[in-house]
């Protein structure tokens, strides 16, 4: 044997346990590659729905714009969904009995939410915050609200049956909703984040959802511009001009028709 091949044989044994190791290092990167995507699809769809979540995965230059902590300004409709009674609710009956009604009540309205494509941004002792249009725009994002929170309104209305029949407890439904730009990212700080959307469109839609009353969904003028020039006919009444706090002119507000609106025994209660 010559002095050679012996240094031939090592180099030969280094380059088969390199390309061994550039496999296994290859086969361990796909793993984690698919690992990550899993988590992802899973973080998408506590949000939105499972189509809108294969959506957004599909699309590496959103889900990437999702995942950074840079903000990105979008045109949405703002929903906001808020259980009245629920102070009422809490008095009556003993906290083991009413984290269930809370579950019934926010898996309700998380269902209806994804069958119209829309995205949960908070969820929050009895209120629910939705977003139509963001992070995937929707031409059709003000009928996708109205109509979510019409069913909203028809869902809950056998469930509150159900649990004045169960806990003899009075509970209804107050939807406010707005249309306008918004700043969509993730805040926090470097231990939790959350995505979420900010901005007045969402401050108005908040202070139309304190207004509406159990059973009444109230929309502004912005939404009712965009559900006529969709042809979009639900009957709107107009209701007198609100005053924000903060804004030196009221503005105007429309409501579902007023024979939808549910009066509690106890009158209008504040959550």
């Amino acid at each position: 044997m010559s002095v050679d091949e012996p240094l031939r044989a090592q180099i030969e044994a280094l380059a088969r346990t390199g390309s061994v190791r550039r496999k296994t290092a290859a086969a361990q990167l796909e793993a984690e590659i698919r690992r990550r995507e899993e988590v992802l699809r899973q973080t998408f769809r506590r949000y939105v729905s499972p189509r809108v979540a294969d959506k957004i995965l599909e699309d590496a230059q959103l889900r990437d714009t999702l995942l950074s902590t840079a903000d990105a300004r979008a045109h949405a409709v703002v929903l906001f969904a808020d259980l009245r009674g629920f102070t009422s609710m809490s008095e009556q009956l003993e906290p083991h009995r009413v984290v269930p009604l809370l579950n019934e009540f926010f898996s309700l309205l998380t269902e209806i939410t994804f069958r119209h494509e829309g995205t949960v941004f908070h969820m929050a002792g009895d209120c629910l915050m939705l977003g139509f249009g963001v992070p995937l725009e929707q031409p059709d994002s003000p009928q996708r609200a109205v109509r979510a929170a019409q069913e909203m309104l028809a869902g809950f209305a056998a469930l509150a049956q159900s649990w004045k029949g169960r806990y003899q407890i009075d509970a209804g439904l107050g939807i406010g909703i707005n249309e306008g730009d918004v700043v969509a990212g993730n805040i926090g700080s470097s231990s939790y984040m959350n995505y979420t959307i900010i901005g007045d469109a969402v401050n108005i839609a908040a202070r139309l959802c304190q207004r509406a009353r159990a059973g009444e969904i109230l929309f502004s003028s912005t939404v009712k511009h965009s559900l006529d020039a969709l042809g979009m006919d639900i009957g709107a009444t107009p209701l007198p001009p609100l005053q924000l706090r903060g804004r030196s002119n009221p503005i105007d507000i429309f409501c579902v028709p007023l024979q939808n609106r549910v009066q509690l025994s106890a009158g209008p209660i504040a959550a």
